[in-house]
């Protein structure tokens, strides 16, 4: 059975041709466009990639820090102890602590967005990986979520850093912003993302890497993008 769509949802496709692929900054200006709902819509790009998800050495992950922050509140939980503690109770984290924090998460509590550790709380932390794992929550170096510098990683991810992973079907999905952020806003967040999946592009990537790049808000259809006018890694087949 087809899927009613809204009439909101309607008219915002009324405004995108199907056949095309957009300029970043046209999309950007055609979506601002689309019938809003209630709510400020998180942007987001999407990305299908030439890699084979089953490879472990043609994983795509990272981080972006967004020139404009994501627009969203990020809830901090911090794994440490005394001065690293310290400063991350310092720097603003909602939750700070070690053993009894590390129950706390045992037991269920996830309210928070982001969590961090410092190497040494690491040995503890990682028992935890069956909850926090596939939550996307587990602390990881390669994203900063690592460090004895707690005060620097609670900075940037409350500053609007972006994680970005390679999902079992080939695809990577990246929040930029919200619907009520400027054009130039957004823009500007969107090609840092772009630029930041190419970067972390696998050597043993091969051909084309970005077959096909989106940008869409929660409740609009997406936009098809010209990933080729952002970056010179997008090579032909």
């Amino acid at each position: 059975m087809a899927k009613v769509r809204s009439k909101r949802y309607r008219a915002a496709l009324a405004l995108v041709d199907g056949d095309k692929s957009y300029p970043l900054t046209e999309a950007v200006g055609i979506l601002k466009k689309m019938p809003a709902p209630k709510f400020d819509q998180t942007v987001t790009l999407s990305f299908r990639l030439g890699v084979d998800p089953k490879q472990s050495d043609q994983m795509v992950r990272g981080t972006c820090p967004l020139p404009h922050g994501s627009g969203k509140t990020v809830r901090v939980l911090v794994f440490a102890q005394g001065a690293a503690a310290e400063a991350a109770r310092n720097a603003g984290a909602e939750h700070v602590g070690y053993e009894d924090l590390i129950k706390k998460v045992q037991e269920g509590f996830t309210d928070f967005d982001v969590a961090i550790a410092t190497p040494a709380a690491m040995s503890e932390v990682r028992k935890l990986g069956k909850v926090l794992g596939p939550r996307g929550l587990m602390p990881n170096p390669k994203t900063g979520t690592v460090s004895d510098d707690t005060a620097k990683a609670i900075k940037e991810v409350k500053a609007g850093r972006v994680e970005f992973k390679l999902d079992k079907n080939g695809q990577v999905a990246v929040p930029v912003g919200k619907a009520s952020f400027e054009d130039t806003q957004l823009a500007e967040n969107a090609k840092s993302v772009i630029d930041a999946v190419v970067k972390a592009r696998p050597a043993s990537a091969k051909g084309r890497f970005i077959h096909h790049l989106t940008l869409a808000a929660t409740m609009t259809p997406g936009l098809s993008l010209d990933a080729s006018l952002y970056t010179k890694a997008v090579a032909a087949d």
